[in-house]
């Protein structure tokens, strides 16, 4: 019978599977390697500026809704999310500019100003990704995929829906503006992948986006896991941090606890792994347990890329700045394959640039404001020497901010600081380095990604971005919801047995 249950990891979808299965009755522990919980959604106080250090934005609110309403509490009174208008405002090399997001009459404004002959087409591309995501999310997401039979059944709806083609190919399709194009198909960076390669499935996005529109936890990202970390505490959750795991425990194809580094074991009825998996098959299992499913997966997944992220304030507000500004450089297609395929870090970038201070004053001094910078890099498979290249590439951006849409930076920039995929493989345990684990492929989606039930070792599951459905916020809670199923399901045949 399972009665307890240990947590390795507190990423969200640690954090989501600990409530999930402590609402199911069962006794929860969970361990953390660093000193805060949230994993990726770590944050920073520095010199009075505050930063988030992963996830930026909420897309799917009913998730975290549902993890307070498991112990009969509403998430509204513990923290606001707040609808931001517009999502995001892209800046594009020609100087143009387009407001993606908010009210669905301000997009099709935005569109008709830019590109009016593809107002149809942008109205045709939401009509698909609807589609996409009535399966690909509302019926596929909470489903495990641990069995192949359960994927044969769905190629031929997955088929229908042309989920072997690439976001970039879908949404070429519907849309002609290069410009466009573009801001249209760059949802797949936000999850690991390039639009080029990407499934078509994460199309969805579009709809997911439209549908529960794009929202910023006041007080930051950083603030709601301090939220759930209390509602954990409040529901009988145990936790403990700075702990790192260095073994799973298994006894014949169980798991059934876990090895610490301070040489002490802890054990328990099952294991949640919220981590990347190809750390977990590569450097926490007996080899000897792996299956070959599990082997050829830890050996030949393709990885995400790498994230260079700049933390900054500045002391000066940047009020033209939106909350999410996407910066595009000259290249689109060119870069990505220099990151993607080529390993090259190239001269050149794109930007993703977080004002938090643009919706919450509270992140920086008055008269102030706080940012983040990331800029898509290639993994540590190009094996780039970032002791190196990171001031390099440092000046280089904080050059073309200033030049363009943050005049006067160089002026104004107080209290500097950066990670690099360095800081993700030995921080967060991210083979090479990797941003998001292993790319979001359609030869690496569903029953082909790693199982949120360990291939050949019963009570081992998985969440996280690695696992089924994939990365980014939604995923990953969702990750959790497909491990609740799982272990629901297994307590009720052991409940009949007796």
């Amino acid at each position: 019978m399972t009665r307890t249950a240990l947590i390795v990891g507190s990423g969200f979808g640690g954090i989501a599977s600990a409530l999930r299965l402590r609402a199911l009755g069962l006794d929860v522990h969970l361990v953390e390697r660093l000193d805060q919980l949230g994993g990726r959604a770590q944050h920073f106080n520095v010199d009075g500026y505050r930063h988030d250090a992963g996830p930026t934005v909420i897309t799917a609110p009913f998730l975290f809704d549902e993890l307070f309403e498991l112990f009969d509490e509403q998430r509204a009174d513990h923290i606001e999310f707040k609808a931001l208008e517009p999502w995001y405002r892209f800046e594009f090399a020609d100087g143009n500019y387009f407001n993606y997001g908010g009210a669905p009459e301000a997009t099709l404004s935005e569109i008709e100003r830019l590109s009016p002959q593809d107002l149809t087409g942008y109205q045709s591309l939401l009509t698909h990704s609807k589609s996409l995501f009535d399966i690909g999310f509302t019926e596929l997401a909470h489903q495990p995929f641990h069995r192949l039979g359960t994927m044969v059944k769905q190629i031929p709806r997955l088929a229908r829906l042309r989920s072997d083609r690439s976001v970039w190919d879908m949404v070429c399709k519907h849309i002609s503006d290069p410009r466009l194009r573009q801001a249209l198909s760059i949802q797949p960076l936000l999850v690991g992948g390039s639009p080029f390669d990407t499934t078509s499935i994460y199309g969805l996005i579009h709809y997911l986006e439209n549908a529960f529109g794009v929202h910023f936890a006041m007080g930051g990202t950083g603030a709601l896991v301090g939220h759930l970390e209390r509602l954990m505490i409040r529901s009988g959750i145990s936790i403990e941090k700075n702990t790192t795991v260095t073994q799973i425990l298994t006894s014949g194809k169980r798991a059934v606890g876990v090895k610490l580094q301070s040489g002490e074991t802890l054990h328990a009825d099952c294991v949640v792994f919220n981590g990347d998996p190809m750390w977990l098959y590569r450097a926490l299992l007996d080899k000897k347990s792996l299956s070959l499913s599990g082997r050829l997966k830890r050996d030949r997944s393709k990885l995400s890329m790498g994230l260079y992220v700049l933390f900054f304030g500045t002391s000066k507000k940047y009020q033209d700045l939106a909350h999410h500004t996407i910066w595009m450089g000259e290249r689109y297609r060119g870069l990505l394959d220099d990151i993607f395929h080529r390993g090259v870090l190239a001269d050149d970038f794109s930007l993703y640039l977080h004002r938090p201070t643009a919706t919450d004053p509270s992140f920086a001094p008055s008269g102030h404001d706080s940012f983040y910078v990331l800029a898509p890099v290639p993994n540590q498979n190009s094996s780039i020497n970032w002791s190196v290249e990171e001031p390099r590439l440092r000046d280089r951006i904080i050059d073309a901010l200033d030049r363009t849409i943050m005049p006067e930076l160089k002026s104004h920039i107080r209290s500097v600081f950066a990670m690099t995929p360095d800081d993700f493989e030995h921080k967060y345990l991210s083979f090479r380095g990797a941003g998001f684990s292993i790319a979001p492929l359609f030869s690496q989606s569903a029953w082909f990604r790693f199982h949120n039930q360990a291939e050949r070792i019963e009570n081992l599951y998985l969440a996280g971005a690695g696992t089924h459905p994939g990365a980014g916020v939604p995923g990953v809670l969702s990750s959790a919801k497909v491990i609740e199923a799982l272990i629901l399901q297994k307590m009720r045949a052991a409940k009949t047995k007796t």
